[in-house]
């Protein structure tokens, strides 16, 4: 391992981060480092979170998990509290972005699993991020698909795509269906699943294959 290497991957333990390396070189021998955000109630290290970062890196993509302020508190004191209003959320990704882009060579993309992913696409046009990507983006709140979060996303200028459970609570296929999205962003549906990526059992599917299903489709978004 290099020197600089051991230097970055002290550096992201002295921040409490996570960082999987990646285990292949990509398609066109470039880098690509994805920034990859937790979702409003689990954390960094999630089953969900660790499966999709080990995939991804098997798959030739550098991934970088954070957590966000009120997650890291929690980890600390084993409290439960609430996320951070989304200034602060943003404050924290932009803290992130900015030194992560001093520190990898190549490409760097955004994104996150609902609340992350979400809180990337506010600002992936103004990190000029080389793409966005999206696990279980929270299109409305749980039972609320009249009051959508998508006014952003008919505007949205960076590349991107999001990976959607077609029976997803925050989000199903038939609702957003009905949505005006930028012609930057891809929808890649999963048959059957919900916000976790799972699908029901009668559809002959496992979370796993959706997981290494939306790596493969993800690392070559990427790439």
């Amino acid at each position: 391992m290099s020197a600089e290497r051991n230097q970055w991957e002290q550096r992201v333990a002295d921040n409490g981060w996570l960082w999987n390396s990646a285990q292949s070189q990509g398609a066109e021998g470039e880098p690509v480092c994805l920034i990859l955000a937790h979702g409003a109630g689990a954390p960094m290290d999630s089953p969900f979170m660790n499966e999709i970062a080990t995939q991804l890196a098997q798959r030739g993509v550098d991934v970088l998990r954070f957590e966000f302020p009120y997650m890291a508190q929690r980890r600390e004191d084993g409290g439960k509290r609430p996320p951070n209003p989304q200034a602060r959320l943003l404050e924290k990704w932009r803290e992130v972005y900015a030194l992560v882009r001093t520190q990898v060579t190549g490409r760097l993309a955004i994104g996150g699993k609902s609340m992350g992913g979400r809180m990337a696409s506010l600002l992936a046009d103004e990190l000029g991020a080389d793409a966005l990507v999206c696990l279980g983006y929270p299109f409305y709140a749980a039972g609320k698909p009249e009051k959508p979060r998508v006014a952003h996303l008919a505007e949205l200028q960076t590349r991107s795509l999001i990976v959607q459970g077609e029976r997803d609570a925050l989000g199903n296929l038939a609702t957003v269906e009905t949505y005006q999205l930028s012609d930057q962003i891809e929808l890649y549906w999963l048959p059957a699943a919900d916000h976790d990526l799972k699908p029901l059992k009668s559809s002959g599917f496992t979370q796993q294959q959706h997981l290494e299903s939306a790596a493969d489709r993800v690392a070559a978004f990427l790439y």
